[in-house]
């Protein structure tokens, strides 16, 4: 055997030894050092017999001794100017394939460092991030002297902003919260890009590299270094190395639990690292809690460095304009001062962020980190919550900054300070539902989302403006989840409780509890009335509005229902979604306002389009209207789409179908003559052309005739459909029509087709229920369910087994898990017996599982 051959199998052995030490894993610092110096040490006895023309350095993770198990190993070979000699760097990578380690690599002369200074930031950041391994030291020192030369002369403040503006740039992508559910490790804000991006403007600003050859992390090091000059205490430096090991020793464990490179922390995964670490089935969560909690001081600290380098190099402002606020605290231009260097008050720091809310101002530097030592204290002590509530209230009451300000204030972790019950929901999360950030995340993202109506015109922000008191609206936003950690079935009630205790505590008046009271218990109510019943159906409004006391309640309703769903995630809130809750909204309002029932409005909208010009002119459409049982027919389709189908009918067409894309949704409608399981073959035709269906309207003349509305996105995209495909989806559906088309094997291949993509979705959905409830006309079943590709055809193929007629359905989508509404009947005509229930149940859930 060769001795390249002893090498290679050497260092295989050495690493699948390091790779399966479960212990050194779980020491994050440790096992990423350990793992650099092995890669170091074998590189070096690979290419020791190599030239020494050019310097050979490491960069990246591989520079900073943090290599996780399957990190890029990236290498530059500098040269002072690039000659024929570059050609042996080629042979020297292949060598290190060939061994087994997988390395990257970049080739780079000097005049290299004004180019890219200029073309790329990202490859810049390279340059200044290297550590030195082999070959000419000379040429690395030359080259570390040219670079901080270079962007001396340049303006190393260019830089830092350049900086400033690319972790922007990364949060827009993977996320600005430190608690997104399923974060990217090293990307989303909390994550590890967010110390080196600090490191890297320490570097820049300080004209030195952090790399050494000391067997240490370039974190520890850092840390170190901002220690020993009084930019962090012993406690700051403690937590921040803390935090940073936990969120190492994740990615560590998500690697070796992988086999692969992968920094997104999915649900599964967390899981299984926790059970790694320690935890078990029933408390793995609170590893997640650990894992935000940390993700949140990396965030914390980071900002609050990039604050710093940005107040440093920012022009000063003259002292003459300081506005002096009070005793203790000043202003000037954006920036919040405090008067002496101590520890603050509880009282202090509530003033410091309303001032800050007050002002849209920023900390300075040093507020910031007294503030935040203040708070820790008063966490270590537990201190008693014996500040006054006005500065709170009164902050919610200023005309902007209220979200901005509570989303810092909780980021502090001074908001569960001052509301004790909001503690409970910091870090807290469900897995497999549709939200995509901890319960206290949403909740402040929700209440920012409400506030911005303030700078819009649409329906929502006029009601917002309507609004004199804004802050009851806020603290039920604040509040509307607040016993989710209690309980998620019910919270609402629980959490109305809960309220009570706490408005009482702030000093609220009873005519606000109530109001606050009323809107978390029923946060919930006007989303599922919109998205899932019949919102044309008279018992359905008249139920819905037994609840409110008065219009206000069901503006401040509507507001919170907003604020709810727009926070959910960016894309739960859409368009139909929105058009929905305004259209139980007006016809609510109009309720309320003119004491009407669900059937008297219905009737009379009714009455006012059909005694409109374009109908009572036309006799053809008359007669076509009074065909029709539902009167909601003619809110859902134009006159000129009503004129379409009027002609198609009288045609006597065996098929029609019409296309119109509606903002990001398409709408097929089909018009054909009832048939037996009518709704289950159209159902499949569309789905096995890939298309997801959102909605289904189902409108039958007494002649037999049936136009069916279905609202559709593609599948993967979720966008409107191509005009293309119009003409496939129109024959798939003729060809069902004549039987030409085998719908269950046709489905089989599109079930396949999509199979990877479905196995992704279950195993972060929530598990299948199946609920009925009582109407005075139908029963109506619910099914909660992961979203899939024809699932609406699975289920109405199985309600025509059971002997049931769909009269309605409903399809309500929270990213990949949906609720699906039947209005039914058995054939026969009568609702379905209690008795019947559970048999109906099990079917439903054999057929979808």
């Amino acid at each position: 055997m060769t001795d390249f051959q002893n090498i290679k199998n050497e260092f295989l052995a050495e690493r699948e030894k390091l790779f399966n030490n479960k212990t050194l894993a779980k020491n994050s610092f440790n096992f990423c050092v350990k793992h650099s110096l092995l890669v170091e040490e074998y590189i070096l006895r690979l290419i020791q017999k190599e030239g020494t023309h050019c310097a050979l350095a490491a960069t990246g993770g591989f520079s900073r001794r943090e290599l996780s198990p399957y990190s890029d190993i990236d290498l530059m070979f500098i040269f002072p100017k690039l000659d024929e000699r570059q050609k042996d760097v080629q042979s020297c990578v292949a060598k290190l394939w060939d061994a087994g380690i997988d390395v990257s690599h970049t080739v780079r002369e000097f005049s290299d460092i004004k180019k890219f200074m200029n073309e790329d930031l990202h490859a810049f950041t390279q340059f200044f991030e290297t550590r030195f391994i082999y070959g000419d030291k000379k040429i690395y020192d030359d080259w570390n002297k040219k670079l901080f030369s270079e962007i001396e002369k340049t303006n190393k403040e260019k830089f830092i902003y350049d900086l400033f503006e690319d972790v922007e740039t990364r949060y827009k992508k993977y996320g600005r919260s430190p608690k997104v559910l399923e974060p990217n490790i090293k990307f989303t804000a909390g994550g590890l890009r967010d110390i080196h991006a600090v490191e890297w403007m320490h570097s820049i600003k300080n004209k030195h590299i952090l790399s050494q050859q000391e067997e240490i992390t370039d974190t520890q090091r850092f840390l170190g270094i901002l220690f020993q000059d009084n930019f962090i205490n012993y406690k700051a430096k403690k937590r921040l190395t803390d935090s940073y090991k936990l969120i190492l020793k994740t990615r560590n464990l998500l690697h070796l639990t992988e086999g692969r490179k992968n920094d997104r922390l999915e649900f599964a995964n967390q899981q299984k690292i926790a059970m790694q670490i320690g935890y078990d089935e029933n408390t793995w969560k609170e590893f997640m809690l650990q894992y935000f909690n940390s993700a949140t001081i990396l965030n914390r600290f980071s900002k609050t460095m990039m604050k710093r380098y940005h107040q440093e190099i920012a022009n000063p402002l003259s002292d003459y304009l300081t506005i002096k606020i009070d005793d203790d605290f000043h202003v000037k231009g954006k920036i919040l001062s405090f008067a002496e260097d101590r520890t603050l008050t509880i009282s202090e720091v509530m003033r410091a962020f309303y001032y800050r809310a007050m002002n849209d101002a920023s900390f300075e530097k040093n507020l910031r980190s007294l503030i935040i030592e203040s708070i820790h204290i008063f966490e270590e002590t537990n201190k008693a919550q014996n500040t006054s509530s006005v500065f709170f209230r009164e902050m919610l009451k200023l005309p902007a900054n209220v979200g901005k300000t509570l989303s810092v204030m909780n980021e502090f972790g001074f908001l569960s300070i001052l509301l004790k019950e909001f503690k409970d929901i910091v870090g807290f999360f469900q897995p497999g539902v549709y939200h995509c950030y901890t319960a206290d995340e949403h909740t402040l993202i929700a209440l920012q989302n409400v506030e911005l109506l303030n700078d819009k015109e649409n329906n929502l922000s006029k009601i917002f403006n309507s609004i004199p008191s804004k802050d009851v609206l806020y603290m039920a936003i604040l509040l509307h989840d607040i016993a989710k950690p209690i309980s998620l079935a019910g919270h609402e009630i629980i959490g109305s409780d809960i309220s009570i205790g706490v408005m009482e505590r702030l000093g609220y008046g009873q005519k606000e509890i109530e109001l606050v009271k009323f809107l978390v218990k029923y946060h919930l109510t006007m989303e599922q009335v919109a998205f899932r019943r019949n919102i044309n159906d008279p018992e359905t409004l008249d139920n819905f509005i037994k609840i409110f006391p008065s219009v206000e309640y069901l503006d401040m309703l509507y507001l919170l229902t907003f604020a709810d769903l727009s926070a959910v995630s960016p894309v739960v809130w859409t368009q139909w979604k929105d058009d929905l809750l305004n259209e139980l909204y007006v016809k609510s309002k109009s309720m309320l306002e003119e004491q009407l029932t669900g059937r008297e409005l219905i009737y009379a909208k009714s009455i006012e389009v059909l005694e409109s010009e374009e109908f009572s002119n036309d006799d053809s459409m008359v007669q076509h209207i009074e065909q029709l049982d539902d009167m909601s027919y003619m809110f859902h389709f134009s006159q000129k789409e009503i004129n379409q189908h009027i002609e198609e009918i009288k045609k006597g067409s065996k098929l029609s179908v019409f296309f119109k894309d509606a903002k990001a949704f398409t709408n097929v409608t089909v018009i054909t003559k009832d048939s037996e399981s009518l709704l289950s073959k159209l159902c499949g035709a569309l789905s096995v052309n890939d298309l997801n269906i959102h909605d289904a309207k189902i409108f039958t003349r007494k002649d037999n005739f049936v136009i069916d509305s279905f609202t559709v996105t593609d599948f993967r995209t979720q966008e409107i459909i191509d005009e293309s495909r119009h003409k496939k989806i129109t024959n798939s559906l003729s060809e069902i029509m004549d039987g030409k088309l085998q719908i269950d094997k046709e489905f089989e291949k599109v079930k396949m087709k999509w199979k990877r993509l479905e196995d992704a979705k279950l195993s972060n959905a929530q598990k299948i229920t199946v609920k009925f409830e009582d109407h005075e006309q139908f029963t109506i079943i619910d099914v909660h369910s992961p979203d899939k590709i024809g699932l609406l055809y699975e289920l109405t193929h199985k309600m025509v087994e059971l002997g049931l007629t769909i009269y309605s359905a409903k399809i309500s989508t929270h990213v990949d898990n949906v609720i699906d509404t039947f209005y039914v009947l058995k054939n026969d005509g009568k609702k379905i017996l209690n008795s019947e229930f559970e048999f109906i149940k099990l079917e439903l859930l054999e057929a979808i599982s």
